[in-house]
């Protein structure tokens, strides 16, 4: 870890690891509330986001938590209870970004869910590429229960990542999914070993990614969620067009130079 903190607001930080800090860990920091998503929290993610997605020695993303029960326990009801109806427009947009922040995010991202990861917190980490919990993780989207819908995304995210029908039985529940059954039915990609941590298997992870090509990395990212959805020759043309962005660039060269000479490659991120 080299030390290094950015802090976004009261809530929310970014620490640097690794040689070059090519891994960074996005912390929701508020401890106190389980790091429910206020108005002010959201506003520190989207701009840590913004900042993470602009800076290109990034080559992956870890979202963490600072709280010993709780990834995230989503939106801050308390507040939402004290805001009126016009409050509540004005505010949508303030908060569908934060999710959006990192839904966006144009490197490989990795949330590690410890603890409960609930509606808006589990919203979070869908919209990261791999999800790594740990024994203690709960997951779920128990909207429905308190008279909403998963509004940050997650009534389009869950069914492509588990399918229509399980989507639609977790979401009409609102039942929550303890750490074992999660892993089994695809809402967490990755079980840190019995006794281990989230936080420590993701950025294990995170480092192992960082390790190839940024411009590879980015790619293949934007490839496969353009690509979703798409029939299969729709989608192979989204493969060719980022084949293309990366076939004559510095790293595919270094790549194929470091494999003929034996050698660990030096990106050179262009």
């Amino acid at each position: 870890m080299s030390g290094d903190e950015q802090r976004y607001g009261e809530f929310v930080a970014v620490r640097r690891h690794g040689d070059g800090g090519h891994v960074a860990e996005l912390v929701l920091d508020r401890p106190k509330a389980m790091n429910a998503v206020s108005s002010a929290m959201a506003a520190s993610l989207t701009e840590a986001c913004a900042a993470l997605a602009a800076d290109p020695t990034v080559r992956t993303t870890v979202l963490t938590s600072s709280n010993d029960r709780a990834f995230c326990v989503g939106a801050d009801l308390k507040e939402r209870n004290s805001l009126t109806d016009a409050e509540l427009v004005r505010q949508r947009p303030a908060a569908r970004a934060a999710y959006t922040g990192v839904l966006d995010l144009p490197m490989p991202a990795v949330a590690a869910v410890h603890g409960f990861a609930l509606g808006g917190g589990y919203e979070l980490a869908l919209a990261c590429d791999v999800i790594v919990a740990d024994a203690s993780a709960v997951v779920g989207l128990p909207e429905v229960s308190v008279g909403v819908l998963p509004g940050g995304g997650g009534t389009q995210l869950l069914p492509r990542r588990v399918g229509a029908a399980r989507a639609a039985e977790l979401v009409f529940t609102a039942r929550r999914v303890a750490a074992a059954e999660a892993a089994e039915l695809g809402l967490v990609d990755v079980l840190a070993p019995d006794g281990g941590d989230a936080r420590e298997e993701a950025l294990a992870l995170a480092a192992r990614i960082a390790a190839n090509s940024p411009v590879g990395l980015r790619a293949a990212k934007k490839a496969m969620r353009l690509g979703q959805g798409l029939d299969l020759r729709a989608g192979l043309e989204v493969e060719d067009a980022a084949w293309r962005s990366v076939a004559f660039s510095g790293d595919r060269a270094e790549g194929v130079a470091a494999f003929n000479e034996k050698r660990k490659p030096q990106w050179p991120g262009e």
